[in-house]
């Protein structure tokens, strides 16, 4: 068999020839290629650059090819590249160590997982075991991840179909004001409704049968839905009063996205177990886990946990996530995305919604921002409706297209834009991102009504 060329052709049609994608019908595809990449840019195999503003799946937080992280994993390769996760070790105990202290007190375990999906689906196992109950509640606007219980807990349409007829998961609306399902015209009536909606499907389900909720700390892939102030403080009222496992799934959100180590500490809220990947370790070698909080992780001292991974903690993942996490302290990346997100992107794309039509909102934290586009603001019509795919889609199609073409990678979804570019963007570059987005958003703005 000939070696691939080493080209966009080549590899593209080497990938068409033998890689199976997800998500995908798979004769439609024609994948963008990338060669290599550093800090906030890829490059395909012409030599053009592009500023990644979607950090490939919202996980390479540190920035592509961190030589710190790089060199870690080299290092560990020559020690010791694989281990039983029965055993200890040494760098699997300073991952866990390290990942325990930025969660902050009472959190003090962690089980380790291969990336979010598990990360979700343990989560919810761990809440069955320690709560004896079989129902987990989860937002419509969400994404947990494909496997089994992960995709029963997800909302979005990924779910459709993947049911498999497993019991036990409700799902109900979450707070989102700008498309209020409770008819909300503040913050604080968006937060108080959608609390009460809540209450009124546990007392329907029976809160004591309700094992976990699990959310999203903000919303991710549906729209990085930031939550009113309130809510989550609410959602740990209700679960606490009712015995229920809070769950909060920082996959997307967590390790600086949002402009703090975890989302869910913009509010001051502790979960009973948080959910991670991604940004663990910008997704170097595949990594995730669930942090537990110390009455769950004593609740199976002397009770057998029925879950385990043969590749649970890897060392090589591990190493990476030691490194990028140290990397974050010495470098101060948390800080910077939190920067970066209320000096450039929060009013930059404030102005972005002020010159076009087809910007209906800009909302997020940090560098976890979306776009919102629209073909009334008005009336809200959604420039491609929810779900909305083929002829549907092709305004957004249409965008991303013309930002690749002036060197701009985007993450879209339906009708929205994230903007999520690694947490170590400067200024500059962030600055550069928006301006071809102001670019671009011609294209759509063509589609106002």
């Amino acid at each position: 068999m000939a070696a691939t060329e080493r080209t966009n052709e080549g590899v593209r049609k080497a990938d068409r020839d033998h890689v199976f994608h997800s998500w995908s019908a798979q004769g439609k595809l024609n994948p963008f290629t990338i060669a290599g990449a550093e800090g906030c840019y890829v490059w395909d195999f012409e030599g053009k650059r592009y500023l990644d503003f979607s950090s490939q799946l919202v996980n390479v937080n540190i920035g592509h090819q961190h030589p710190k992280v790089v060199q870690a994993i080299k290092d560990q390769a020559d020690l010791l590249c694989t281990v039983a996760p029965q055993h200890a070790n040494e760098t699997r105990n300073e991952a866990a160590r390290l990942i325990s202290e930025v969660a902050g007190p009472g959190l003090n375990r962690v089980f380790f997982t291969n990336g979010g999906a598990e990360a979700n689906e343990n989560a919810i196992r761990m809440a069955r075991g320690y709560t004896g109950r079989q129902k987990v509640l989860s937002m419509y606007r969400s994404y947990h991840g494909s496997t089994t219980s992960a995709i029963s807990a997800t909302g979005d349409p990924r779910r459709w179909a993947n049911e498999v007829g497993v019991a036990g998961f409700v799902h109900f609306q979450g707070p989102y004001l700008y498309r209020s399902p409770f008819y909300a015209t503040s913050e604080a009536e968006e937060c108080a409704r959608a609390l009460k909606h809540l209450e009124d499907v546990l007392t329907f389900e029976g809160p004591t049968t309700v094992a976990a909720i699990i959310v999203e700390s903000i919303v991710g892939t549906n729209g990085i839905l930031v939550p009113p102030d309130g809510y989550l403080q609410g959602l740990r009222e209700i679960c606490t009063r009712h015995g229920i496992v809070l769950i909060a799934d920082e996959v997307m959100a967590g390790f600086g996205r949002a402009g703090a180590w975890f989302a869910h500490q913009l509010w001051d809220v502790v979960p009973d177990l948080i959910t991670f990947a991604k940004g663990v370790n910008s997704g170097y070698v595949p990594l995730g886990g669930v942090i537990i909080s110390d009455p769950i992780a004593e609740h199976f001292a002397d009770r057998v946990f029925y879950g385990g991974l043969t590749y649970s903690g890897h060392p090589l993942a591990c190493a990476s996530a030691v490194a990028s996490i140290q990397a974050f302290h010495d470098e101060r990346i948390v800080e910077n995305a939190h920067r970066i997100g209320e000096e450039v992107l929060a009013p930059g794309l404030a102005a972005l919604k002020e010159r076009h039509p087809s910007v209906g909102e800009t909302r997020g934290r940090g560098v976890f921002h979306c776009i919102e586009l629209v073909k009334d603001r008005s009336t809200r019509e959604m420039l491609v409706p929810f779900n909305g795919a083929g002829d549907a889609a092709k305004p957004i199609v249409e965008l991303g297209a013309a930002a690749r073409a002036k060197g701009l990678l985007l993450m879209t979804h339906w009708n929205k834009i994230h903007v999520v570019p690694p947490c170590v963007i400067t200024a500059e570059e962030a600055r550069e991102g928006l301006a071809i987005l102001d670019d671009v958003l011609a294209i759509t703005d063509a589609y106002v009504a």
